[in-house]
Formats: C-alpha cells, sequence, structure tokens
C-alpha cells in the first residue's frame, strides 16, 4: 500500500509513520493566518527528509462561503486558500519566518481535476505533498521562497498548484507602505451584482459592481466579510482578487453554476481601499467543448495591478 492510500487510513500505533494522523485536527489558525479556528483547512503536517513535505486538510460539504457548485463539486477556490494556508503554515515552521512577519503573495496558481473536486457523503481528506524552493535569504531572514503542490485525494493525484511570496520584518512593512499603513476603506461600497449571476448564493458574497464597460466591473471590498476578510488588513488581499476573477469569469461565459478548474494569479502591486479597482475579463476561449479560457485584469489608478488566467468548465456540458 502507497503511502499516500496510508494516511488516509484510521490512526493505529503500528502505523504511526503512515500519516494517518494528519487528518485528526486542525493546526493551530495563526500558523495560517485565519482568525476563525472555523476557517482553518489545513489538519497535519509531516516533514519529509527529502524535502517534500505533507500537509492534510479537509474540506467541507458545505462550507459558508465556498460551498457545493451545482450541487456536486466541491468549490476549486477552497482548494487555492488550501495551497495559502498550507504555505504559510511551513514558511513559519520550515522556514523559521516569525509570526510577526507580514507575507506579500507574488503568484499563486492552481489546476484541479473535475473528478478530483467531485461531493460525496463524507468531507474531502486531500493530501498535498509540497516542496520549498526559491528561498532567498538576507543575513539570517527569509526574503522570498515558492511552493510547488502535487495534490492527491483518496491516494490519486487530482490538481497541482504553486505560490510564491516575499516577507518582511513590521518595521519594514510600515515603511513600504508608508502612509497607507492601517489603512480602511473610506466611502460607501458599491452595490453588488445579482448575486445569481456571478454564481453567489448571497448579495454579500458577490465581489463585483456594476461598471459602465462591456465585460467590466468595479471591485467591492466589503471588510465586514467574515471569510474574505478574515483578520484586519490595509489592502485588498489576494484571495479576494482570485475571487473576484472566478466572478467575472462566470460573468463572461454566461454560466453562474461554471467550475473554475484552473486559475494563475500575478499580483504585481498592492490594491487599494482608496481608490476604485476595475475588473476587466477578456472574451472567452473555447479550448474544448464547454471549457473557456480567458484572462481577468485588475487595474487601478490606470494602472496594471494584477491579472488571473482563467478555466472555467461550463456544468452544462459537464
Amino acid at each position: 500500500m502507497s503511502a499516500r492510500r496510508q494516511a488516509y487510513l484510521l490512526p493505529d500505533p503500528t502505523r504511526r509513520r503512515s500519516g494517518a494522523e494528519l487528518f485528526q485536527q486542525t493546526v493551530p489558525r495563526a500558523l495560517v493566518h485565519r482568525s476563525a479556528v472555523s476557517e482553518v483547512l489545513v489538519t497535519g503536517v509531516r516533514h519529509g527528509d527529502d524535502g517534500v513535505h505533507q500537509v492534510g486538510a479537509q474540506w467541507s460539504r458545505a462550507h459558508s462561503y465556498y460551498g457545493p457548485v451545482a450541487g456536486r463539486w466541491h468549490d476549486p477556490m477552497i482548494f487555492a486558500e488550501t495551497i495559502r494556508q498550507a504555505c504559510m503554515l511551513l514558511a513559519h515552521q520550515t522556514l523559521a519566518i516569525p509570526l510577526t512577519h507580514p507575507f506579500l503573495t507574488a503568484t499563486h496558481a492552481f489546476t484541479i481535476l473535475e473528478s478530483g473536486m467531485r461531493l460525496t457523503d463524507r468531507p474531502a481528506n486531500v493530501l498535498l505533498e509540497i516542496s520549498l524552493h526559491d528561498v532567498v535569504r538576507r543575513g539570517a531572514n527569509v526574503s522570498s521562497f515558492a511552493c510547488s503542490i502535487n495534490a492527491f485525494r483518496e491516494g490519486e493525484p487530482i490538481g497541482i498548484g504553486r505560490s510564491s511570496a516575499n516577507c518582511v520584518s513590521p518595521s519594514v512593512y510600515r515603511r513600504l507602505r508608508g502612509p497607507r499603513f492601517g489603512a480602511v476603506p473610506r466611502g460607501e461600497v458599491p452595490a453588488p451584482l445579482p448575486h445569481e449571476l456571478a454564481g453567489r448564493s448571497r448579495p454579500s458574497d458577490v465581489v463585483l459592481g456594476r461598471s459602465p464597460g462591456k465585460r467590466t466591473w468595479v471591485l467591492r471590498a466589503e471588510t465586514s466579510h467574515p471569510i474574505l476578510f478574515d483578520h484586519p488588513v490595509d489592502h485588498v488581499p489576494g484571495m479576494v482578487l482570485m475571487e473576484a476573477a472566478r466572478q467575472a469569469a462566470l460573468l463572461t461565459v454566461g454560466c453562474p453554476d461554471g467550475l473554475l478548474v484552473s486559475c494563475a494569479a500575478t499580483f504585481r502591486r498592492y490594491v487599494e481601499f482608496d481608490a476604485p479597482c476595475i475588473v476587466s475579463s477578456s472574451p472567452p476561449r473555447e479550448e474544448a467543448p464547454g471549457r473557456h479560457a480567458l484572462t481577468v485584469t485588475f487595474h487601478q489608478a490606470e494602472s496594471l495591478v494584477g491579472s488571473c488566467e482563467v478555466t472555467v468548465l461550463d456544468s452544462r456540458a459537464a
């Protein structure tokens, strides 16, 4: 039996090294940068001697935000959040980056198989095999790193991911942010688009507002949202931008129940609270029947601040 399959077995004293303990309880929330314990997805870690680390995670069948898609799939954005949390955990435990140091995500990407997101009658236990690389140090401190991820469910490969980030001390971050350190939104948040068109069940979960341009929207940064803004930040988090890209893609394709099977995000600058951020989508390109690829860009103050290459599977063709 493979080690990956053994990782899904119940704990047993004779199989202590199998990895079964990876799915028994969540890790401390501070290690994955979450305020709410209920939002911690990562459930354990085993550090390999070969530099490949195993991280366990569990996906609920009914997450309050990343809920079921079309009644048959887990939301792939929960995979993106799992990757984020797992990389933060390894950064602290393996690279010894202090909990007080801010992380500045540069890239974040995933590709997932439709079969890997299937809903069953129990939560999904997902095993990530993660390699840390491109680690840059300034003196004794790590200033940047990258992760490559292979994901498995019930021992079968279901997806891949990658992420890279810079990290700085609190004093350096304060200098980088300047007058925007500790910034909060000012003024009213734009009204949301109809939630049923954006693939959401509640208006408060929509991160796009109306804009006069074709395939163009204004970003909604509702900092009171308990999931998207789980803890105080002075800029829009990357996960919010990826969610905006997903919603823009579903609106462009015209399939609110579409499945986001890949998303590759690049973050060039901070997305600030004090100016509108315009979200734009390219025309979709049909790569295969029911499979659409497109590019979503983010502009603020007439500058490109980020982009996402996304692929959506039309649920009507799946």
